[in-house]
């Protein structure tokens, strides 16, 4: 099949597709004589494993090692189970980040209490200006589509 059925059947932009195999975690796919990617079944199948991986936010290191253990049946089940192990560990930090995070947006939010009132003396803008002790730069992490979901409401509202 060529790269753009590939990526229908997988749901993956060509781009990444060919970005994972510049990053060696697909195999570069075999030429037609017009010079056109041909991918078999087993692209199909890695393209889902690694789509699977990722869909569970794993990184890019973590999907190359467990392909790394995947492609080499005798090794430790041990290892796969570590990697995982570490994983849950990173989801686990991020969740315990994101509930400070949520705290932090309670407080600036409970600096206003109405939304009666000009944007000069609104207490969130106040408290932004004032920036959090210790917190220099933004995180990565940063949950996206807020702005578009609130413009979408004053948008319906009018």
């Amino acid at each position: 099949m060529k790269i753009g059925a590939l990526a229908e059947l997988t749901g993956t932009p060509v781009e990444t597709i060919r970005y994972y195999e510049r990053e060696g975690l697909l195999q570069a796919a075999a030429r037609s004589s017009g010079n056109f990617r041909l991918y078999a079944a087993a692209h199909l199948e890695r393209l889902r494993f690694i789509r699977h991986c990722r869909s569970l936010d794993m990184s890019l290191d973590e999907v190359r090692e467990l392909l790394r253990l995947q492609d080499e049946p005798a090794s430790d089940c041990a290892e796969v189970a570590a990697l995982l192990d570490a994983h849950i560990g990173h989801v686990q930090q991020r969740m315990l980040a994101l509930q400070a995070l949520q705290q932090q947006l309670k407080a600036l939010r409970g600096r206003c209490q109405t939304t009666v009132q000009d944007a000069g003396h609104c207490g969130i803008l106040a408290g932004l200006a004032e920036g959090a002790p210790g917190r220099v730069a933004a995180e990565p992490g940063h949950v996206g589509g807020t702005v578009h979901q609130v413009q979408r409401r004053k948008a319906r509202r009018r």
